[in-house]
């Protein structure tokens, strides 16, 4: 059922699987029929097919979606699974998905440009590498695709810079509901230096700019672009301490599970919308009293299914076996 929705909100598999492995055994392909219902009680039909044979096509209110960035957004949704602790411990790749994905949902432009720099950035790289085979004729294009660069560079981190100062404020105020005597802290760390919430466009294009001029025969001995977004850190600190070091596991769990709810939270707020809350394996590691305190939380927070290896008796939920579920897809 995870999948099922996950794959009609965001056009992908729950938990990153591609969608040739989404397939039953021995099957060639799977259709997905779906209807949400916005906070308005209008209904969204998405429906989504893949073969083995043809491209995956997605419908939505029966016309196609092409590119499929273009549905992202369309059906909010927040995710939470065991394997996402790498966002919380893991490498600065995983925590910089986090916000790109985050503000990829409540953020067209970004997305838009998300996607422009990547394709920049791959064409930049590309001519270090011919720049280092000594290809000197094409000097002057790196300037070029330098500007370039830098103007899209620009942009996104003056989104993830405002973003992150959102954000931190409503995880300030969850994490205070989920947990007891820890003080919680998250820093932007930008290749250019030391940025706060009210610097300006220009004047980060500026440093960009700068940055480039000063390591450009660096990145041409490395064919490979040394400073933008990519190269960027999220750091979560727990007690002034990084949590990745020092923290137990009930607290990374406590911690990610708060971005997620934050996450939740601020899309309600920007989108006028509640998202859709797809949480899998939540309570495991947790304490009775954390457990107790994120129902308290997740009653505010609109259609939320929940796996669970046990079952868990609070109000307002409603409880289905597996073998039930199972029952009811087969009919």
């Amino acid at each position: 059922m995870l999948e099922g929705v996950h794959f009609c909100a965001l056009t992908k598999g729950f938990v990153g699987a591609t969608d040739h492995d989404a397939l039953f055994f021995s099957q060639d392909f799977f259709l997905l029929n779906s209807i949400f219902c916005d906070d308005h009680d209008t209904p969204l039909r998405i429906k989504l097919s893949y073969t083995k044979e043809k491209e995956k096509q997605i419908l939505f209110n029966n016309s196609e979606i092409k590119p499929f960035s273009r549905h992202i957004g369309t059906v909010p949704c927040i995710t939470f699974y065991p394997e996402e602790i790498v966002i919380v411990n893991g490498a600065p790749s995983e925590r910089r998905r986090f916000i790109d994905n985050a503000l990829s949902q409540s953020d067209r432009r970004y997305l838009e440009e998300l996607i422009a720099y990547r394709r920049v950035l791959q064409q930049r790289n590309a001519l270090l590498l011919s720049l280092y085979e000594r290809n000197a004729v094409q000097r002057d294009m790196l300037f070029i695709w330098t500007e370039q660069l830098s103007k899209l560079a620009a942009s996104l981190i003056y989104a993830r810079v405002h973003f992150v100062s959102l954000f931190f404020e409503k995880f300030q105020e969850l994490y205070a509901q989920l947990s007891i005597h820890e003080d919680p802290s998250i820093l932007y760390r930008c290749s250019v230096g030391n940025i706060s919430a009210d610097i300006s466009l220009e004047e980060l294009y500026s440093r960009f700019m700068h940055k480039f001029q000063q390591t450009e025969q660096h990145e041409i001995d490395r064919t490979q672009t040394m400073i933008g977004p990519h190269r960027d850190e999220l750091v979560f600190m727990l007690n002034e301490r990084e949590i990745k070091k020092y923290a137990s596991q009930g607290q990374l769990r406590t911690f990610l599970i708060c971005l997620k709810l934050t996450q939740h939270r601020l899309f309600s707020e920007l989108l006028e919308e509640k998202p859709i809350c797809l949480l899998d394996d939540l309570f495991s590691e947790l304490d009775a009293k954390r457990t107790d305190a994120l129902f308290h939380v997740l009653e505010t927070c609109g259609q939320t299914i929940i796996t669970s290896a046990e079952k868990k008796e609070y109000r307002n939920i409603t409880a289905h076996s597996l073998q039930a579920l199972q029952t009811n897809n087969t009919k």
